[in-house]
C-alpha cells in the first residue's frame, strides 16, 4: 500500500480519479485538519515538560515530535495513532544520560530503531504483546510516580536528583527552601489540569494542558526570578549527530534492549487501544514496528529524543474526529513551524509550569481502575512488586522482577492440585485430587492420602488435566498398600488424564473434548456385541455415576420433569443432550415416527395423560428427525412385516397432508430437504394437530399456559429446527419455542 493512498479513504466512487478527489479533499479539510490542530496543542507542551523531566535539550522534545508526526505517521501500521516524545521513556532516557551522556544517547536512540525494524521483519511484533497487562500497568505506575518524584523538586524551585529514593528523602528538605514564585505557578497549572474537566463542554474543547502552560506562563511574568526554559536558537541550531560510546558496550547494549522493548511495547499496546476507538483499518503491529523504528533512527540521528506511540495524544486525535494519517503527519508539521518561528515565546515557558504539568501526567499513569483490577484478578502482588521495583531499582529491573513473579504465580495457578480426604457417612472415604497432578503435588498428596485409614473402602474422585509419572506412582503405591491392607480403591476419573494412560506414554496436557467424547462417543470403539452395555455400565459407574449422583439426590423420591417429549425411536435422538437438559428434565416417549395414535393405541394416550394431570408438565413437544426410516417406509409405501404395517398406518394422514401440498413441506423445499425430510417434518407438524385436538392438552393450554411445540433434528449438520403448523424455522440462542396448535 502506497502513502498516497494510506493518507487517503477510498472513495465513495472508483469510477474514476476525478471523482475520488472531492471526497479526499473534504476527509481533509473536515475531519483531519482541525484534528491535527487539537493534536499539536496538546503535543507541543508535553514534548516540552517530557524533554526537560529526561535531563535533555529542550530541542530535543521538539525533534521527537516531529518525527514522531511526520515518520512514524506515514510509516507506521496504526492509521490514527499519534507518536512522539512518550512520558513512558523519561526515567530510561534520564537514566541513560546520567550514564553516557546525551550525545552517546542518541546513539543508543539509533540503536533502538534498528532493533525495532528487525522486530518488525521478523514479524514476532505480536509477541509483545504477550507480557502480563498488570504488568505493563504496574511499570506506567512505576514511571508515573518517579516523574512526580522528580518533578515536585523543580515546581519547588529545586533541581530533581538521580535516584526516587533520593527524591523522596530530600523532599523535606526542599519543602523547607522552596521558591514561592515557582511553586505558585506549579500549583496553577495543576489546579487547572485537574479542574478543566469540570469546565463547560465547549470550554474543554481547548486541550486543558495547553490552557494551564498558558496560564503559568502569564502569572509568571509578573512574577520575579521564575526559572525559565533556556532555547539556544531555533530548533534546527539543536540539530547533531550522536557519538559512538567510548567503552562499556555491555551497558550500551543492554540500555539499546530496554529502549527498544519498551517502546515496542507501549507502541503495539497503544496501537490496541485506538483501534478500539474507531472502526477503521486495523493495525498492522509488523510495519508498525517498522516505522516507529526508523522514526526513533532518524529522531537519534538529529539529535532526538526516542519515540513511541502514545495514547493520550492518539486517543486526543480520534476524539477529535482523524480519518486518516494525515492528521498526524500534520500534527507534526505545525510543531516544526511553531519551533522555527516562535522560539521566543517557547523560552517564555517556566519550568515550574512544566513541572505541574508533568506531575498531573505522572500521576496519571497511576489508574486505580488498574489497581482495582488487578486486586480482583489475585495481581495486586504483582502489581506492587513491580511499582516498587521500578521506582526503587531501576525501569528494566522492576519490570523484570515483575516478569518473574507473574510467571512463577501462573505456573503456580497453572500447576498446583487440589487434594482432599474425607469420611464419608457410610463408612467409606472419599479422596477428591483436581488439577494438574504433578510432582510438586507430592508432599499435599501424600499428606492427605495418609490421612485415610489403614483397611477401609476409598473412592478417588480425579478431576485432573495432567497426571505426571511421579504423581502415577505415588497415588499407584497408595492404592496398593491399601488393598493389601483389606481395603478397597474404586477410581472414579472424570478429569481426561487418565490413570491407565499414564504408564503408557509422557503425560500431556488433556482438554475437555476427550472428557465430552467419552460421554456421547458410541460403541463402536468399545466391545461389540451385548458385552457393549455391559462395559458401558462399566464405564458409567467409573467415570460419571458419581457426578450424575448429585444430580439425582432430590429426584430420588418424585419426579418433576418441565416436558413431555415425544421423539423416534431411532438411535441417534438423544433427547437431553438437542435439548441440553438433565436428569429429571424431560418425560420421554418414543416410537416409531413419534406417532400420536387417534385410535387402536392408547400407549401415547396414556404416557401424556400421565404428564398433564400427575407431572403438570409446562411444554409438550413432538421431535422428528431427518433420514427417519419410518418415514422412508410411509413415503415409498413400501411392504413392512409384522407389527410394523399396523403401527405405520397411523402415518397415514400425514402422507395425504404432504402429497395434497402442505405448507410445512413447501418451506422445507424452499430450504433445500429432500421428500422424506418434508415428510419428516410435516409429520411433526401433523402429530402438532392431533395434540390440538386432545381435550386434555386444550384444556391445560387454557387454564395454565401449556405450550406444544414441534422441532426437527437434522442429523447431519446436528442443528435443531422448530416446525410449526405452517412453516420451519432456526431456534437462536435467544430465542424459545413458539407456541403452536
Amino acid at each position: 500500500m502506497s502513502i498516497e493512498n494510506d493518507l487517503a479513504p477510498p472513495p465513495a466512487d472508483h469510477s474514476s480519479t476525478e471523482s475520488s478527489r472531492p471526497a479526499w479533499q473534504q476527509t481533509l479539510l473536515r475531519h483531519d485538519l482541525p484534528a491535527s490542530i487539537v493534536v499539536f496543542l496538546v503535543a507541543l507542551p508535553l514534548s516540552l515538560g517530557i524533554a526537560v523531566a529526561s535531563g535533555a535539550p529542550i530541542a530535543a522534545g521538539l525533534v521527537a515530535a516531529v518525527i514522531g508526526g511526520v515518520v512514524a505517521g506515514l510509516l507506521g501500521g496504526s492509521v490514527l495513532q499519534v507518536s512522539g516524545p512518550a512520558a513512558g521513556l523519561t526515567v530510561v532516557v534520564a537514566e541513560s544520560i546520567a550514564q553516557f551522556g546525551w550525545r552517546v544517547t542518541c546513539f543508543i536512540v539509533v540503536a533502538a530503531g534498528v532493533l525495532q525494524i528487525l522486530f518488525g521483519l521478523s514479524r514476532i511484533a505480536r509477541a509483545a504483546l504477550a507480557v502480563a497487562p498488570v504488568v505493563v500497568h504496574a511499570m506506567l505506575a512505576g514511571i508515573g510516580i518517579t516523574i512526580a518524584l522528580q518533578q515536585i523538586h523543580v515546581l519547588l524551585g529545586g533541581s530533581s536528583h538521580s535516584t526516587a529514593l533520593r527524591n523522596l528523602t530530600e523532599l523535606p528538605g526542599q519543602l523547607l527552601a522552596l521558591h514561592g514564585g515557582d511553586a505558585l505557578v506549579g500549583a496553577v497549572v495543576i489546579a487547572v489540569m485537574l479542574g478543566w474537566k469540570h469546565v463547560p463542554p465547549k470550554l474543554r474543547a481547548v486541550p486543558g494542558a495547553l490552557v494551564a502552560v498558558l496560564a503559568g506562563t502569564l502569572l509568571s511574568l509578573g512574577l520575579p526570578e521564575v526559572e525559565r526554559i533556556a532555547l539556544s536558537g531555533s530548533v534546527f541550531d539543536a540539530l547533531g549527530l550522536p557519538e559512538l560510546p567510548s567503552g562499556n558496550w555491555s551497558a550500551v547494549a543492554m540500555m539499546v534492549l530496554t529502549i527498544a522493548l519498551i517502546a515496542s511495547v507501549e507502541s503495539l499496546l497503544s496501537a490496541v487501544a485506538v483501534d478500539k476507538m474507531h472502526t477503521g483499518p486495523r493495525t498492522g503491529f509488523d510495519r508498525e514496528l517498522i516505522g516507529q523504528g526508523t522514526a526513533n533512527i532518524i529522531s537519534g540521528l538529529v539529535g532526538g529524543l526516542p519515540i513511541t506511540g502514545v495514547i493520550v495524544r492518539s486517543a486526543t486525535n480520534v476524539g477529535a474526529g482523524a480519518r486518516t494519517r494525515a492528521s498526524t503527519v500534520l500534527h507534526g508539521l505545525w510543531i516544526l513551524l511553531f519551533s522555527v518561528a516562535l522560539v521566543g515565546l517557547v523560552e517564555q515557558i517556566p519550568k515550574a509550569a512544566l513541572a505541574g504539568l508533568l506531575i498531573v501526567i505522572g500521576m496519571q499513569l497511576l489508574k486505580l481502575a488498574h489497581i482495582r483490577l488487578a486486586r480482583r484478578t489475585g495481581d495486586l502482588l504483582i502489581y506492587v512488586v513491580t511499582v516498587l521495583g521500578v521506582v526503587f531499582t531501576n525501569l528494566l529491573e522492576g519490570v523484570v522482577i515483575g516478569l518473574g513473579l507473574a510467571f512463577g504465580l501462573l505456573l503456580w495457578r497453572v500447576v498446583r492440585v487440589q487434594v482432599t480426604a474425607a469420611p464419608l457417612p457410610d463408612g467409606r472415604w472419599q479422596v477428591h485430587i483436581d488439577g494438574s497432578c504433578t510432582f510438586l503435588a507430592l508432599p499435599k498428596l501424600s499428606g492427605e492420602l495418609a490421612k485415610v485409614p489403614a483397611g477401609v473402602d476409598v473412592t478417588v474422585e480425579m478431576t485432573v488435566d495432567f497426571l505426571d509419572h511421579a504423581a502415577f506412582e505415588a497415588i499407584e503405591a497408595w492404592q496398593h498398600q491399601q488393598e493389601s491392607g483389606g481395603g478397597r480403591v474404586d477410581f472414579v476419573e472424570i478429569g481426561s488424564a487418565r490413570m491407565a494412560d499414564t504408564p503408557a506414554a509422557p503425560p500431556t496436557r488433556g482438554f475437555g473434548r476427550a472428557a465430552i467424547d467419552e460421554i456421547l462417543g458410541p460403541w463402536r470403539h468399545r466391545k461389540s456385541g451385548g458385552d457393549a452395555v455391559t462395559a458401558g455400565v462399566a464405564a458409567y459407574h467409573r467415570g460419571h455415576a458419581h457426578v450424575v449422583r448429585s444430580h439425582l439426590d432430590g429426584l430420588h423420591d418424585s419426579q418433576d420433569p418441565d416436558s413431555f417429549f415425544l421423539t423416534c425411536s431411532d438411535s441417534r435422538i438423544v433427547p437431553n443432550v438437542i435439548t441440553h437438559s438433565g436428569p429429571g428434565d424431560l418425560f420421554t416417549v418414543r416410537n416409531v415416527g413419534n406417532l400420536v395414535p387417534v385410535s387402536g393405541d392408547d400407549s401415547v394416550e396414556a404416557a401424556l395423560s400421565f404428564a398433564l394431570d400427575s407431572l403438570a408438565v409446562r411444554s409438550v413437544v413432538v421431535c422428528g428427525h431427518s433420514s427417519c426410516g419410518a418415514m422412508k417406509a410411509v413415503h415409498s409405501a413400501a411392504d413392512t412385516a409384522g407389527g410394523l404395517s399396523s403401527w405405520l398406518r397411523h402415518a397415514q394422514p400425514t402422507l395425504r397432508r404432504f402429497l395434497a401440498g402442505h405448507p410445512v413441506a413447501a418451506a422445507a423445499a424452499a430450504a433445500g430437504y429432500g421428500e422424506v425430510d418434508q415428510l419428516s417434518m410435516v409429520n411433526v407438524a401433523v402429530q402438532l394437530e392431533t395434540l390440538g385436538r386432545n381435550p386434555a392438552v386444550r384444556r391445560a393450554m387454557t387454564e395454565r399456559g401449556l405450550v406444544v411445540s414441534g422441532l426437527f433434528f437434522d442429523i447431519a449438520t446436528s442443528r435443531v429446527l422448530e416446525v410449526t403448523l405452517d412453516g420451519v424455522g432456526a431456534i437462536d440462542d435467544h430465542a424459545g419455542l413458539t407456541v403452536t396448535g
